[in-house]
């Protein structure tokens, strides 16, 4: 009798084991417990060139506005750009809502910066999400995206980092809460293939390019659970907090409750500026950085966001939040959507 208590015991813990990992495969997968997928380091060097360090720059001080992220910022200033002296010294995101997160101090200072990381931890970490301590990159820190990002741009950007006078800042690490530290296993993907160089000969291509390095989806298109909705990409409603409170970004199709009303001199107005018109942006926006962009290159892109889909969803932050049925947000104008 004992002996048969034992099989049937046997089989039910088998079967439970069985069942619990077919859960795991069909729910969240294997990744958030076994850890992130994550390649070999190499020994890659990127050559340093005078090119590399401008091209460097123009990237990491505009177009992707490092330094938007990885700066204190000096919020009392229009367009809250990083506090003098602390450009690429990193920040805590206690401001944003986020007391858990912190961007690394990413100059050359060797004991509190990037100074003692190799070519390949930076690649690895700026294009596939693994930081130089082999830790998953809580995906504020747009990876996923930037995993577009060329490779020669790539050593541009590496190249420019190196060239950063070191600023001293001592950082606490990232402590990511649970169950957020597990989910974000799954999101790392290695890159061992090319990334050619974008084709800038047609204009909304180039744009397109440059969105992506400029992150704009990420803030202007709404989410659910942290991931993007489908269908309202660049449409915002997406709130984001700051120290005077909380506001939605705009939606930037070319809708009439977008920017169909925008021409292309308007647009360059106000990424130059950081006014639309009579009104000023808010400090969320990080115009600062994008000014710095050549005319071709915000006209490029502003050729894109004329090609994108128009959505119709209206957001409006002079408004009341209301909720929003199409984006199950709260913002201004949501319950005209």
């Amino acid at each position: 009798m004992a002996h048969r208590w034992k099989k049937i015991l046997s089989i039910a813990l088998c079967a439970i084991v069985c069942g619990l990992a077919l859960a795991i495969t069909l729910t969240i997968g294997w990744r958030p417990i076994i850890g992130a997928r994550a390649r070999s380091l190499t020994d890659r060097h990127f050559e340093r060139t005078p090119a590399r360090v401008e091209r460097g720059r123009y990237l990491a001080e505009n177009v992707m506005a490092c330094f938007d992220c990885h700066s204190e910022k000096n919020w009392n200033a229009p367009g809250a750009p990083p506090v003098e002296g602390k450009a690429g010294a990193g920040r805590d995101w206690s401001v944003e809502g986020l007391p858990w997160l912190v961007t690394s101090n990413i100059t050359s200072d060797r004991e509190t910066g990037a100074g003692s990381w190799t070519d390949d931890q930076l690649a690895r970490a700026i294009r596939e999400g693994i930081g130089h301590d082999g830790r998953a990159l809580f995906p504020v820190m747009p990876y996923m995206t930037y995993s577009e990002l060329s490779d020669e741009d790539l050593a541009s950007l590496i190249v420019y980092l190196r060239a950063l006078a070191p600023v001293r800042n001592a950082l606490p690490p990232t402590r990511v809460p649970f169950p957020l530290s597990r989910l974000i296993q799954d999101l790392p993907r290695p890159l061992s293939d090319v990334v050619p160089s974008p084709d800038t000969a047609d204009s909304a291509k180039r744009g397109e390019y440059l969105v992506k390095m400029g992150g704009c989806a990420g803030c202007h298109s709404a989410r659910d659970e942290g991931q993007l909705l489908p269908g309202l990409e660049f449409a915002g409603g997406y709130t984001l907090k700051y120290p005077g409170g909380e506001i939605s970004s705009a939606n930037i199709t070319p809708h009439a409750t977008g920017i169909a009303y925008y021409d292309e001199q308007l647009f360059l107005e106000m990424m130059r500026t950081g006014h639309v018109r009579a009104r000023a942006l808010n400090s969320v926006m990080p115009w600062v950085f994008y000014r710095g962009m050549t005319d071709e290159d915000l006209k490029a892109v502003f050729a894109y966001l004329r090609s994108l889909k128009p959505i119709n969803h209206a957001v409006d932050n002079i408004e009341p939040p209301t909720a929003c049925k199409l984006c199950k947000q709260r913002h201004g104008l949501g319950d005209h959507n």
